[in-house]
């Protein structure tokens, strides 16, 4: 019997030792390009999110706007919507802000109480859409931003009414 436990013992504990090991490979110095970059470099954080973003677009009087989504349920819902096609929504200016309109279906929310910023593109009380080009503050879901300054998102968006499709590919 200890004969067995040691048979089954020593395959282990060779297993272990096996996977415990912490092998590094390091270069001399005469072996080592300086122009090369080190192998142990991690990648800079900006590109890792470039890598994970996903991006909507909004196409407004045949401009197309790069909509950079946010990293929650209601922009993963948003984003699977628009997979099954493109989304029209007629959208009206509303405290000289923001121009907002329905969606004509429902997403998750993710309300917090935030200050949008000229761009920011806002999920209201689960079923509207806004596009903010001034300031407010309340609770809401942040579903993405466009990256434009103030004046040229007001431009773009014009006075009155806008119709303005939600789609997954830019349309340029």
């Amino acid at each position: 019997m200890r004969k067995i436990a040691i048979l089954l013992f020593l395959p282990l504990l060779l297993l272990f030792v096996g996977c415990s090991s912490n092998s590094t490979i390091t270069n001399s110095p005469s072996t080592t390009n300086p122009e090369t970059p080190s192998q142990t470099e991690e990648p800079s954080a900006s590109t890792n999110d470039e890598v994970d973003a996903k991006y909507m677009y909004a196409t407004i009087n045949n401009t197309v706007l790069e909509i950079k989504l946010e990293n929650n349920s209601s922009a993963e819902a948003i984003f699977e919507k628009l997979r099954d096609g493109d989304v029209v929504v007629a959208m009206h200016d509303y405290g000289s802000f923001e121009k907002v309109g329905s969606l004509g279906f429902s997403l998750p929310r993710n309300d917090t109480n935030i200050t949008t910023t000229p761009g920011d593109v806002i999920l209201y009380q689960g079923n509207q859409i806004t596009i903010y080009y001034d300031e407010n503050t309340w609770n809401f879901t942040k579903l993405g931003h466009i990256d434009i300054t103030q004046s040229e998102l007001k431009s773009i968006l014009g006075d009155g009414d806008v119709e303005v499709v939600f789609s997954l590919e830019n349309k340029k």
